[in-house]
């Protein structure tokens, strides 16, 4: 019955100004969730209404399901259009819609109209008025009810007339690109994926850095994160993937430096190879998955001796969050069963024994005097060997 949505937006709609920038980039949003389903689809913007109609068969719940993904949207309203004929045409119409999506239902009703076109013949009030009664005429077992119907059923009067009751929830936020881009660590975990989905969700564009470490990190790992990134792409859009081999720098840090000292010492490591790529990439920022106390190399003393290494801002949405409640996320977004593929990162595999967990800047900066001599040298060489895998979800 259904070959069309309206689809609704939030926050867009306080833009003001440069309102249409965002809703040019919700719209070119939906058209690459759109590409990954089954059909043709015109999505276009109209009055500050986006519009999404099926220009062929199409699986809906496919397609509801794509638009679920999209940033920015905050319900998709399956809606049937009509043309312009009169109030006694639309009476018609409304009566049919009522009998195929709701038959033999005793359930309340309002009607909710909305006349953006000021010509047509009845105000907002009228509509409603004579709408209803066309529907209790047909359907003497369904009842008004204006403060708490069970159906609310909307009419909107527009060049054309659209006709809906459903509203499917949305994802939220804002469409991704809007808000600049950032430089995601992404690991096989379950944190670091969430973060990259809580972060798209305001906007962000999202790039990623993988520290891989042969032999000691399986091929298996790397195709985990591949997996990981190909999800969150899904919300994000296409994601280019680093994947850095880390091990030589790994095994001299573990050779030269305290080994109490080595999970904080690879951090600011990572920390600085993933600025280098940010930066040559564009982005405003690092985005990593930690949360307070996690883990040793999360405390707060933790955190602040990791940042001492950047000049970009990190962001870490999941600051406050505990694991239950990211876990909750990652069910959501399904990433989770991924994430927890017993595949081991280069985080785990050398992680002392005793890490610090209160560490002292200084001290850790006298550490790494310690590696003077080649780290440089093997930071290049890591940089330079790079691998750039780019993600995208319809692959």
């Amino acid at each position: 019955m259904f070959t069309a949505f309206l689809i609704k937006y939030g926050e867009i709609g306080i833009k003001g100004k440069n309102r249409y920038l965002f809703e040019e980039a919700l719209v070119n949003q939906i058209k690459y969730a759109l590409a990954r389903v089954s059909g043709e689809f015109e999505v276009t913007n109209e009055q500050g209404r986006v519009y999404v109609e099926a220009l062929s068969d199409f699986d809906y719940d496919e397609t509801v399901e794509a638009m679920q993904k999209v940033f920015g949207i905050v319900g998709i309203c399956p809606v049937v259009h009509v043309e312009d004929e009169g109030p006694e045409a639309l009476g018609d119409a409304i009566v049919d819609y009522m009998n195929k999506v709701y038959p033999n239902c005793s359930k309340t009703f309002k009607v909710n109209a909305r006349r953006a076109r000021k010509n047509y013949p009845m105000n907002s009030m009228e509509i409603n008025a004579f709408l209803g009664e066309k529907i209790l005429a047909c359907n003497p077992d369904m009842k008004v009810d204006v403060h708490k119907p069970d159906i609310m059923l909307n009419v909107e009067i527009r060049q054309k007339i659209y006709i809906y009751s459903e509203i499917i929830k949305g994802p939220g936020g804002m469409p991704v690109g809007t808000n600049g881009k950032g430089m995601l660590l992404l690991s096989g975990g379950i944190d670091s994926p969430v973060a990259g989905y809580m972060v798209a969700k305001r906007g962000v564009k999202i790039d990623a850095v993988y520290f891989h470490a042969p032999p000691y990190t399986s091929e298996r790992a790397k195709q985990k994160v591949v997996d990981l990134a190909r999800k969150v792409s899904q919300y994000s859009g296409t994601i280019h993937l680093k994947v850095v081999n880390f091990t030589d720098i790994q095994l001299y840090i573990y050779d030269k430096c305290p080994h109490d000292e080595l999970t904080i010492i690879m951090r600011r490591y990572m920390m600085r190879i993933a600025e280098h790529f940010a930066r040559e990439n564009g982005c405003m920022g690092l985005i990593t998955g930690e949360s307070i106390g996690q883990v040793a190399s999360q405390t707060m003393q933790s955190l602040l001796t990791t940042n001492a290494v950047c000049t970009l801002p990190v962001y870490r949405p999941l600051i406050a969050f505990d694991k239950q409640e990211i876990i909750e996320v990652a069910e959501r977004i399904d990433t989770y069963e991924t994430s927890i593929l017993p595949f081991e990162d280069c985080c785990t595999i050398f992680v002392a024994k005793h890490p610090v967990t209160k560490p002292v800047l200084e001290r850790i900066e006298k550490s790494e005097l310690k590696l003077t001599e080649d780290i440089d040298r093997l930071v290049k060489e890591a940089i330079d060997t790079t691998e750039t895998i780019i993600v995208r979800a319809t692959e």
